[in-house]
This record gives structure tokens, sequence and C-alpha cells, in this order.
């Protein structure tokens, strides 16, 4: 496909639905720091980083981007950008270091700072419990394979509602459910880096538990906040009419075995024969928690699954810095789908973005062009969606700066804003100005 490049007065806020919410996001262990301070206790990515060979350039998330020391000039960072929204997540180890028992005051304290600031800068704040950093003493206990650890998420979840859920404008239970389970216990690239597909597919249902008895205990809360969940999701495309077969079960595996759940109240019962014994074990009553009624779906869209027998990449692709294929109609032709097909609440996209080789140049400016054509393409997929009936509320540009990408360390640069490791020092990139021209317009 060819990049256009776009105009940067060719998109405004007039092209969206009204009330359309443009955001930032980030998450808690990518860009905090502080891993010893104030009663955080250890998680499974504190763990993760200090097994050789598990991050390829051998960093961890010690410092990060010492955004724990650096809230209020972050907080003005956001504001600046003119952004409506700014989706973060919480540690769960901050608040209650082992994962269960009495609520840690410190931990509580820095995101109520956290939510209190946006709120003076006119900045919602959209809260997601659970962006992967489980704490280390439940892993102890077998982790997310562990049906106990889906009750102390629950209680987790309590906790951090009652406190600074009057003040949010959302709260999402999980993050990515499919990367912490499949991709973290089946594939092991991600923390606890495991290789068992039984106790990946046992962790995606105690996540999903999870997800319902911690919606049952944010709804007796009464609270003001629109509660939901995120999911990543992809389409599948078959690069060949013999293609189709398998691009429906990786569609299954990848899409279908986490929206079917919440919104069908069962697996997809091609991919639970196909996995044979490895199945989870249900218990009585499983899939009416896991299908609570939830206010929103969190969206996030990257690329699609290109399945082809022959290995061969699509002709023409072109590719981030990841090695994920742009492809803007994935996440049209995904919104539609999901129309189609599910019940659906208000979608939010929670997260969408390009990771690039960025490096400051003459004058110390960023220039990153094909972030800004990534993002451009992108909100217009979401325009075509909204345009065939899909009710699709904001858009959330990940990241909002450039962060510890997972097992890449600091090798990959999503961020909209240039982050100098060494001193940390924040420079706009182009990006970062066109989305703030376009948040403004």
């Amino acid at each position: 496909m060819t990049l256009t490049s776009p105009d940067i007065k060719s998109l405004t806020r007039q092209n969206f639905p009204a009330n359309f919410v443009f955001g930032v996001a980030t998450s808690s262990f990518q860009i905090e720091g502080a891993v010893h301070e104030d009663g955080r206790g250890d998680s499974i990515w504190d763990t993760f980083c200090r097994e050789p060979g598990r991050i390829r350039d051998g960093s961890d998330g010690d410092v990060a981007c010492d955004h724990y020391h650096r809230l209020e000039q972050d907080l003005d960072l956001i504001a600046s950008l003119g952004v409506d929204a700014y989706r973060f997540s919480v540690a769960w180890p901050r608040i209650q270091p082992t994962g269960t028992g009495a609520a840690n005051e410190a931990g509580l304290a820095f995101y109520e700072r956290l939510v209190d600031g946006l709120n003076r800068r006119g900045v919602a704040a959209h809260l997601t419990l659970y962006h992967w950093d489980l704490p280390q003493a439940l892993q102890d206990q077998g982790g997310w394979t562990n049906r106990q650890t889906a009750s102390h998420f629950a209680e987790y979840a309590r906790i951090v509602g009652e406190r600074l859920g009057h003040k949010v404008r959302s709260i999402a239970t999980l993050n990515e459910p499919w990367c912490a389970s499949i991709l973290s216990y089946e594939i092991g690239e991600h923390a606890p880096g495991w290789h068992d597909r039984p106790a990946a597919l046992s962790a995606a249902h105690h996540l999903l538990l999870g997800h319902g008895l911690a919606m049952r205990e944010l709804r007796a809360l009464k609270l003001p906040a629109d509660l939901g969940t995120v999911l990543n999701l992809g389409p599948a495309y078959p690069a060949t009419p013999a293609d189709e077969a398998a691009a429906h079960v990786a569609d299954g595996r990848f899409n279908r075995w986490f929206l079917d759940p919440l919104f069908k109240g069962e697996y997809p019962q091609d991919i639970w024969d196909g996995y044979g014994a490895d199945v989870p074990t249900l218990e009585a009553g499983d899939f009416e928690i896991i299908r609570a009624p939830i206010d929103f779906l969190g969206v996030n869209y990257y690329t699609r699954s290109y399945i082809a027998a022959s290995g061969e990449p699509p002709a023409g692709a072109v590719n981030t810095d990841m090695g994920w294929e742009v492809f803007p109609q994935g996440l049209s032709d995904l919104l539609i789908r999901l129309h189609a097909d599910y019940p659906l609440p208000p979608i939010f996209i929670t997260e969408n973005g390009a990771a690039y080789p960025d490096a400051p140049g003459a004058g110390g400016e960023v220039h990153d062009p094909e972030r800004v054509k990534y993002f451009d393409l992108h909100l217009r997929a979401v325009l075509t969606a909204t345009e065939a009936g899909v009710d699709v509320r904001g858009y959330f540009a990940w990241s909002l700066m450039d962060n510890f990408e997972w097992a890449y360390g600091y090798s990959k640069r999503f961020g909209l804003v240039y982050v100098d490791y060494a001193t940390q020092e924040r420079t706009l990139k182009d990006s970062a100005k066109w989305y703030q021209a376009l948040s403004k317009s």
C-alpha cells in the first residue's frame, strides 16, 4: 500500500462524532520506575527483567521514564497536547505489595495525586486496573493459572474503586488478556515466560473470571465511572482460498476466544474442540460472571494477521520498526465485524500506534513522518467504521512517550514524545505536534 502524506488541516474534530474523545495512553510498569519505593512490592516483570536473556537489551523498569518522580511535569505535558483524556494503569504491587491484604497508602496516594492533577488540568482520567504487573507473590502461587488469583484481583479492584472510582471517567479491568495469558504462559515472550498451553488457557479463563468478579465489586460501589475491559484484537486475512480454514482458527484463538465469553457466555466451540485436552476447567456459573454487562469495550489495534501456508508476506507490505504491517483497513474491517457479530457497548480505541527508530536531528527536533501517516490513516479507518454505524466514542494514541517496551526493553520507540533516557528530557516529536493540532482544532 502507499502511505500518502496527510495534510495537517485535513482531519479536524469536526470530522468525528460529537464529543469524540482524543487521548493518549501509557502503562505503569513502562513509565513509572521507582520500583523499590514507598512500599511497592515486586511484580512478575521485575523478576522477568532479572532473568538473563529475557529482555533484548538487558534493561529493566527500575527507572523507565521516572514518571513516579516527574508526575507534575508529565501531567503538564499531557495537558499541553490539548487532549481530552489520559489512559493510565495502576500498578497492583503499589496497592497490595503481595497481591492480598491491606492497601498500601503510599501507593493509593500516588494515583490519587495523578487523578487529581488530571482533573485540575481538565483532562479526563481513564484508569486500567491490570496492565500485566502481577505481584510476584501471587505468581509464586501459580499466578493466573491459580483460580484464586481472580478473587484476589476482585479485592484489589474494590480497593482502587473505593479510593479513585468517584474521580475517574472510566475503569477498565484488564488490558489485553491474550497477552497476559497466551503470550506470557504459552509463547513465553512476556512474564512469567512459561511455555505451557494448558497453563495459558487456564490463565486466560481466570483473567476473564477476574474481570467478571471485579465488575461485581465495582458495580456494588455505585460509581459514576463507566466500567469495561480492553482486548487486543486484529482480523485474520487468508492469503488464498486454501488458507481460509487456518485464518478462521487464527481468528478464533486471537479474537473469539476472548470476545465470545464476554458477549455470548461461551467459548467458540470450534476452538474449544481444537484445543482438546488443553482446555481450562470450568465451574458452574463462570460464564454468568464473565459476561456481566459492560459500559464500554476498549479495542487495542496495531496490525492484522496475514495467514499464508507459503509463509510469504503480503505483497507491498509497509512495516513498522516492530516488523508489524501497517494495515489501517484492518481496523475499520475489525470494528464493522464486531458491530455485526456481537451486542456491543460503545467502543473506545484504547491503543493504536507505531514504533519507529526515532532520533533527534538538527536543533534537537524529532521528525517522525511515518508515525504521523500511521495515525492519520488509522483515524480515517475509525471514521470509516463510524460512518458504517459503529459507535466509536474515542481514540487513545499509543503512547504518550517512549518507554520500556516489554521484552524489547528501550530499543523500540512508540512515543509521541521522545525521551532521552540518560537525562529524562522530553521532546515533542512531529507526531505530537500533529496530534496536538488535531486535538485543539
